[in-house]
């Protein structure tokens, strides 16, 4: 694994473009074998920048987004951020797999050398006690030297029902989705709050989930992605709305950062894009599709991060370019139409669905597309997508800026989660 040096100072990525940009608040919000997160049926606190209708810090900054519309952040975020090298930045966009079958060390050259900012565990781990040794083993992989001592983001697939990542003495066998939407709000929340503070308990500081797709009655289980799982809370938005909030607000009361996936919905798909090319198109979805709702709704309640789906969408875009390269889709409608402003995370950026495209230009693609974080199920993908990223910011200044402001949406999403502070 090569290493890269972390001693020179980081260039600003786009110093010019965002000066340029800089005040422009507009309005954007129009009146394998290691299989992905969403796929795996056996394995698988509020106040930054998630939404407009959030109230930024009054030490906030603006900082530009591509489509010309700012993103707030504190001093202290770009504080933190201005101190990263350019490696240890773009190591904040990559979230890495790691195997239960793994070694205790196998993720520690990646956050030493490639600085690797987050981790995801995947293939289901047992006992409560071995996750909180590994949390607290990567988390003191964070150096000053990795990643300019900024603790990672750990983060599991806890729905429940069949997609539970941790499992075993000292973690609840969570319900299925289906079965939490029979429960009221306030139960459901107060569940949630509970199964959030086991994960917390052992260091996990992210849940990829809520599961906000709708999953039409008719379709039911022939939907292999959600359906065949019954990882839906129901087949109409208002359901699937009423309960994945009651999910999403219980984990953050319980200190743990929830996430609303597969935007903009994988619940009319006939196939899971981790193992196909093709039946993984949603022809009937359009800007003013309601089955947004309950994303937009878990963005309001607080999600601190959207999971987009490798799906095609060509009511969205009509290119058909799948989700997590398209512009129209991310930035467009998810940044723009629907005012989001928070860390946009992949879903596998080695599933089937893309897998054709090199890894290298999946990374370029993603970020171009208005994403920030890349989840790889494949640590040995990780070096080239790094080295791709670099390689064009240095030779694209618009990339560049593009670049620059995901990483402070990440540093701005871990200062709300309060894993740094400018204290001294």
């Amino acid at each position: 694994m090569t290493s890269r040096s972390t001693t020179a100072p980081r260039p600003r990525l786009a110093a010019a473009a965002a000066l340029a940009l800089m005040g422009a608040l507009t309005a954007a919000c129009g009146g394998g074998s290691t299989p992905s997160e969403s796929a795996s049926p056996t394995g698988g606190s509020a106040s930054s920048t998630t939404s407009r209708s959030a109230t930024p810090s009054s030490s906030a900054t603006p900082s530009s987004s591509e489509s010309g519309a700012a993103i707030d952040v504190s001093a202290c975020v770009r504080q933190k951020a201005d101190s990263l090298s350019e490696e240890q930045a773009i190591g904040q966009l990559l979230m890495v797999a790691f195997d239960t079958a793994a070694s205790r060390t196998a993720l520690d050259d990646l956050i030493a050398e490639q600085h690797v900012g987050n981790v995801i565990y995947l293939g289901g781990w047992d006992g409560a006690a071995r996750v909180k040794e590994t949390s607290a083993h990567l988390q003191d992989q964070a150096t000053d030297a990795a990643t300019a001592g900024i603790p990672l983001l750990l983060a599991a697939d806890q729905e429940g029902g069949e997609v539970r990542q941790l499992r075993g003495a000292g973690f609840t066998k969570v319900p299925s989705a289906k079965v939490q939407a029979q429960m009221s709000s306030s139960e459901l929340t107060a569940a949630a709050k509970g199964w959030a503070g086991e994960l917390k308990a052992v260091g996990i500081n992210v849940n990829l989930a809520p599961v906000t797709d709708t999953v039409p009655a008719d379709i039911g289980r022939a939907n292999e992605p959600i359906g065949k799982y019954a990882r839906q809370y129901g087949s109409d938005p208002a359901t699937v709305t009423k309960a994945s909030t009651a999910f999403l607000k219980g984990m953050i009361e319980g200190g743990v950062m929830g996430t609303v996936k597969h935007f903009p919905g994988l619940g009319r798909v006939q196939k899971n894009t981790d193992f196909n090319t093709t039946g993984i198109t949603d022809s009937v979805a359009t800007p003013s599709d309601p089955f947004l709702a309950p994303f937009t709704a878990g963005v309001k309640a607080g999600a601190g991060l959207v999971m987009v789906s490798s799906a095609r969408y060509p009511g969205l875009d009509s290119t058909k370019t799948q989700a997590m390269f398209s512009k129209p889709i991310l930035t467009d409608l998810l940044r723009g139409r629907l005012g989001y402003e928070g860390v946009v995370i992949t879903d596998d950026i080695n599933a089937k669905a893309v897998r054709s495209i090199p890894a290298a230009e999946r990374a370029t693609r993603y970020i171009e597309a208005g994403g920030d974080i890349l989840l790889t199920g494949d640590p040995e993908s990780v070096p080239g997508m790094i080295e791709a990223l670099s390689a064009k910011a240095r030779e694209d200044e618009e990339f560049a800026t593009l670049l620059e402001t995901s990483v402070l949406r990440v540093v701005a999403l871990k200062e709300r989660m309060g894993l740094i502070s400018c204290g001294g």
